[in-house]
């Protein structure tokens, strides 16, 4: 059971401000659906604020002005994470969080831009700094391997691209999925353990993490972000089947129904294809 802070640790949040993290943000769309991006500009403003800031454009950027409620991961190089719930409130293209966020040697010299909008959120709840259970993850990892071929969807069409399935299958990508909690707010759960059935399919095993995975109800609409350590990334979303044995073994696997990718310099959905719209408004 996971203990429940309303504010941040004095000493947690000297951890969040180098901009050399994972930061991730859980977002829901305009359909009530789970979003995950990659914000590495995300901190702690004070014991009970979370700030970051905006480089490129995308969804999640949408998202919170539609519906405020989020979810949050902070993991650093160590591999300590944060994570917990926020509200957005508001976003402001100048000020002390403005220029504290373009003095970073990251956004100072970023290859597109710098950072053009800071978002405020108030924190909601958080649970402290938690350790990946490492040796539940490697277990669940050994056990995905070796039951996901039984997984396979067996030739119902391709929707992974053959890049995007082998991110999910390297042993050092990290996964994390996200799913819209009984409270309104979307909940991250790392699932480094996650693979690829093949193109259609991911599996996992829910040894690590297992109580949070049970309070997923099957068939939900789940999304799963996957990273690799140069910062490629994908998104999927799709629908969430619970615990099925083959080979003895159970695995939790995702029916994948949508692909986006927000890496910059240009975001947006990979699957289903959207239609190709001739350009007729120029703004002129």
């Amino acid at each position: 059971m996971k203990k429940i802070l309303r504010e941040f640790e004095p000493e947690d949040m000297k951890e969040f401000e180098p901009e050399v993290k994972v930061g991730l943000l859980a977002t829901i769309n305009p359909q009530g659906l789970p979003h995950v991006t990659l914000i590495t500009a995300l901190q702690a403003r004070t014991p009970t604020e979370v700030v970051w800031g905006q480089f490129t454009e995308g969804q999640s950027k949408k998202n919170v002005k539609t519906n405020p409620n989020t979810g949050f991961l902070i993991m650093t190089l160590k591999r300590d994470l944060w994570r917990g719930k926020a509200r957005w409130t508001h976003e402001e293209k100048e000020g002390k969080e403005y220029e504290m966020f373009n003095k970073k040697p990251m956004f100072r010299y970023n290859a597109y831009m710098g950072i053009h909008t800071i978002h405020y959120m108030d924190l909601v709840e958080t649970y402290g700094k938690e350790k990946l259970p490492l040796g539940s993850i490697a277990l669940s990892l050994l056990m995905t391997k070796l039951a996901k071929g039984a997984f396979s969807s067996h030739g119902n069409g391709t929707i992974l691209k053959p890049w995007a399935e082998g991110l999910f299958n390297r042993l050092n990508a990290l996964k994390f999925l996200s799913y819209v909690d009984d409270d309104g707010f979307p909940a991250i759960i790392p699932v480094l353990q996650c693979q690829a059935a093949d193109s259609t399919r991911l599996v996992f095993s829910p040894l690590a993490y297992s109580e949070e995975l049970s309070r997923i109800p099957d068939g939900s609409e789940v999304a799963i972000f996957a990273l690799s350590l140069d910062m490629e990334d994908v998104l999927v979303r799709g629908v969430y089947r619970k615990e099925e044995k083959h080979l003895g073994i159970n695995l939790s696997s995702v029916d994948i129904e949508w692909v986006y990718n927000s890496m910059p310099p240009k975001q947006g959905q990979v699957y289903p294809m959207e239609e190709l719209k001739p350009v007729r408004d120029f703004g002129v």
